[in-house]
């Protein structure tokens, strides 16, 4: 009896250790749709139609960039939503809703100028972008298309249909050379982001929608509608999962991909694990709703959004 009340009370120090609450909150002009980590800088698009960035060493704002409102179905103005952002060198790319017929807009923001690179009328329903040098973006289509865009002459460079099911997320390796596209399906294409040759077919761990992926030196993630969070290495396209408890909007890999990051259950908490052992290293509690972004800036400290105005700051104990 004494043993089992001493290992009882050692199981309960351990998991009390486990728990991590937010050291920080950076509040932001709208609700938060979409953010990246570029040089220390988080680039973050929300829904009053504003990219702002904000500085995580000087812990400040810098730079704001707001787009025209547009007009809804009724006529009214309202603002254009930034739902998907990035940044290179000191070029910053936007997806804003058109407010027609659920078409988008993607702008290009350079030298303090915001130029249209897609508008409406080309008809395109775009999901996300990507810089993937200096002078193309890669699309992700809500039809489940890749696109590789010249944004200096404004065109295609290539189109791929990658399958019949809709799109859900892409994400890039650290070269930017391979993309791997998710979808409905569950099934990971990864692609070569200059070709849009299919590279390899990553499937098996997840068996319907995938919300969100990641891509790190030969890892990927997955966060699975199946309340599975799914984990491959690209040289094998072997994977494993670990099971949640709850739909899984939401991964992160580390750098080095030692750590990954999965938002397990209803109550919007981010569960951290060792990527080759599965366990689990800790549990960060204190988001309010629905996670849609995770970013690791090394192996303790990370940064999450949601849907809601209020970007949390983690920092991890070991």
């Amino acid at each position: 009896m004494k043993y089992v009340l001493s290992l009882f009370l050692f199981s309960s120090l351990v998991f009390a250790l486990t728990v991590v609450k937010p050291t920080g909150e950076i509040k932001t002009k709208g609700i938060v749709k979409d953010m990246v980590l570029k040089d220390d800088m988080l680039v973050i698009g929300t829904d009053s139609g504003l990219l702002q960035v904000y500085d995580t060493k000087g812990k400040k704002f810098v730079k704001e960039i707001q787009l025209e409102k547009i007009k809804d179905f009724m006529g009214d103005e309202i603002p254009a939503r930034v739902f998907s952002v990035d940044k290179y060198k000191q070029k910053y790319v936007l997806l804003s809703d058109s407010g027609k017929g659920g078409y988008t807009n993607m702008w290009l923001h350079e030298n303090n100028q915001t130029t249209a690179l897609l508008t409406a009328k080309e008809k395109l329903s775009t999901i996300k972008v990507r810089f993937i040098d200096s002078t193309h973006v890669l699309l992700g289509l809500l039809g489940n298309e890749a696109i590789l865009f010249d944004i200096i002459n404004k065109k295609e460079v290539y189109r791929v249909q990658l399958s019949e099911s809709k799109f859900s997320d892409f994400a890039l390796n650290e070269q930017r050379t391979q993309a791997v596209f998710a979808c409905e399906s569950g099934v990971l294409n990864v692609i070569d982001t200059y070709t849009g040759k299919i590279l390899k077919i990553l499937q098996g761990q997840n068996v319907d929608n995938v919300y969100k992926v990641d891509f790190k030196i030969g890892f990927v993630s997955a966060a699975g509608q199946d309340r599975r969070g799914a984990l491959y290495y690209l040289h094998s396209e072997k994977g494993t999962y670990i099971q949640g408890d709850f739909l899984i909007y939401a991964t992160a890999l580390s750098p080095f991909a030692l750590r990954v990051a999965f938002a397990m259950d209803e109550e919007n908490n981010i569960s951290i694990y060792d990527v080759i052992t599965k366990s689990k290293i800790a549990i960060l509690k204190g988001q309010k709703s629905t996670l849609n972004t995770i970013l690791f800036q090394d192996d303790k400290r990370l940064f999450s959004s949601s849907d809601d105005d209020t970007i949390l700051v983690w920092k991890l104990n070991k």
